[in-house]
């Protein structure tokens, strides 16, 4: 074998010989012979790793062909590998030898390989079932199994850690910072282990490290696999190494956020409180305070509400999720915190300002004049005639939407609160009906006026039968307008929750209008925002809370 002559201690031929006379030490003389050579086998490891450490996979194997068959001889041999100090050798020198970027299926297969040693090295059940001598040379050092690799994997993963960090360990000294090869090849280690507790160190400092801005130093399938065991919650990480993970890894964040919407539409959620805790719990919220992150998920939230036709449930699933990440921005450390104005920096700012206010900070006699500014400021922009693609107003339409508390309550205040209609009325024209072609939009205020102006003629009197509602809105919306049918449902809705008469039919009529103009997902999503919302603000009326409860176990049942 050819040496390398700026090494000439390291002499392969001899401790390859040695590697194949002792085999997997089944002799006593066998073993007695390790044990006497093994001080002299540590040191010859260090300076292959030493060696190996400066140089990249493919020029080592060409300068040393034989290290392969040395080191899995070495990692087979149970008396070599029980001893803590050779085991970490081994290790490092197999870390070495990964190539980052195979080129050919002679690498992929090396590998592959070593995959598999380093996870034999790490896998305790595997020994226990296989290696009886292994379990036997355990035992006569006073540990149980479990013991002595949890503490071997605690070793390792120290070593691991501290050489990233830079400091001094065993005596190695890791001069300067680590190489981008290095640092790929220990997250490739990781990748059969990924779910081992005591890994959970070195994955955070793996996910926390930044070796260059030049490019990614952490190998795709690593992160990939990192991201798929915290969604499966088969790991715990702290919340910065997994919001490293998304700014580094969009195809883990895309994932972790679709996990979320297919978590949510798999459940049959009754409440607000429930979708509310799902959401936090994917910490999306919190890592959106990154803008970076926020634009992306906004981004597949567009996604998701376009090609579902605006469904009510992903309307609402977005409506919780920004006030959720206002929460996390609001408790935000202040010296690390972005302004969200950087959030929404192509919108009209003052309109942000006056959306992003949360309602139960400003004094209920204030909501209908607050929402009347929203709207004359959205007037003046849905108008423009400067606006010239649908993009553009589509945009306009989804700052409004992500805010939707304020529509809700503008729908409430038309009911409840002495105020001048045109303003809120043209507020959710604007949403239910956002483009204004062929007049639709008019059309839709005109329609909202009529039956708004029915309906308050209606909500003094205590005592209503379904046929007094029906008539007040008979021949009145045009059923061919789907977003005419969705505004006058949710009038219709507040009108039976916050009216007297309405209470006594409220559920004879939604089990009506439910069933002849299947709007049941429409309601049951609004029914929910509104037990949400009168909760938090802590409203007294037990009535339509108590209302609010039995609607919405009829509607559940009908969707």
């Amino acid at each position: 074998m050819a040496r390398n002559s700026k090494m000439p201690e390291l002499n392969f031929d001899y401790w390859l010989d040695k590697a194949i006379k002792w085999g997997q030490a089944t002799t006593l003389e066998s073993q007695k012979d390790v044990c006497f050579h093994l001080p002299q086998l540590q040191e010859f490891l260090h300076q292959i790793y030493e060696t190996l450490k400066c140089m990249d996979s493919i020029a080592a194997i060409q300068q040393f062909p034989l290290i392969g068959q040395l080191l899995g001889r070495l990692c087979w041999n149970p008396f070599v590998i029980g001893n803590d100090a050779s085991q970490k050798a081994l290790m490092w020198c197999l870390c070495c030898l990964y190539s980052s970027e195979p080129q050919n299926p002679v690498e992929l297969k090396a590998n592959s390989w070593i995959r598999s040693l380093l996870c034999h090295l790490l896998s305790s059940s595997k020994w226990e079932s296989n290696e009886v001598e292994t379990s036997t040379f355990i035992s006569t050092l006073g540990y149980t199994s479990a013991d002595y690799y949890c503490q071997l994997v605690k070793n390792v993963v120290g070593l691991l850690v501290t050489e990233l960090k830079g400091n001094q360990f065993n005596g190695l000294n890791i001069q300067g910072r680590v190489s981008a090869s290095r640092v790929n090849a220990m997250s490739l280690f990781c990748l059969p282990l990924i779910t081992l507790p005591d890994l959970s160190l070195l994955l955070e400092t793996l996910l926390l490290y930044h070796g260059g801005p030049s490019k990614e130093v952490l190998s795709s399938e690593f992160l990939e696999a990192v991201n798929d065991a915290f969604l499966k919650k088969k790991i715990s990480l702290p919340e910065s190494a997994v919001f490293s993970l998304w700014l580094r890894h969009l195809p883990s964040l895309e994932k972790a956020t679709l996990h979320l919407l297919d978590q949510l539409f798999s459940l049959q959620l009754c409440s607000l409180e429930e979708v509310a805790c799902i959401i936090k719990d994917s910490l999306l919220p919190q890592a959106a305070s990154h803008p970076a992150i926020f634009r992306a998920v906004n981004e597949i939230f567009k996604n998701a509400l376009l090609e579902t036709d605006g469904t009510p449930e992903v309307m609402t699933i977005i409506q919780v999720f920004t006030q959720l990440f206002l929460q996390a921005h609001q408790n935000e450390n202040k010296q690390h915190k972005c302004p969200l104005k950087a959030y929404f920096a192509y919108h009209h700012q003052p309109l942000v300002t006056a959306l992003l206010r949360c309602p139960f900070e400003v004094p209920t006699a204030h909501w209908s004049q607050h929402l009347k500014h929203i709207s004359d400021m959205l007037k003046v922009l849905a108008e423009d005639t400067n606006i010239s693609s649908p993009t553009e107003l589509f945009e306009i339409w989804f700052l409004v939407a992500r805010f939707g508390e304020w529509l809700d309550i503008a729908a409430e205040q038309l009911l409840k609160a002495a105020v001048e209609p045109d303003a809120l009325l043209w507020l959710l024209a604007f949403y239910y009906c956002p483009q204004n072609e062929n007049q639709q939009r008019a059309q839709t205020m005109v329609e909202a006026q009529a039956v708004y102006s029915r309906l308050m003629m209606l909500f003094s009197r205590t005592v209503l039968s379904v046929k007094d509602l029906e008539a007040a809105v008979h021949d009145i919306i045009d059923v061919k307008q789907c977003c005419n049918q969705q505004l006058i449902t949710h009038l219709l809705t507040n009108f039976l929750l916050f009216s007297s008469g309405g209470h006594m039919i409220a559920q004879e009529f939604i089990h009506c209008i439910t069933e002849t103009t299947d709007t049941s997902k429409e309601v049951r999503s609004l029914l929910i925002r509104t037990a949400y919302r009168i909760k938090r603000r802590g409203d007294k009326t037990q009535r339509t809370a108590k209302l609010l409860n039995e609607l919405l176990q009829e509607v559940t049942l009908m969707v």
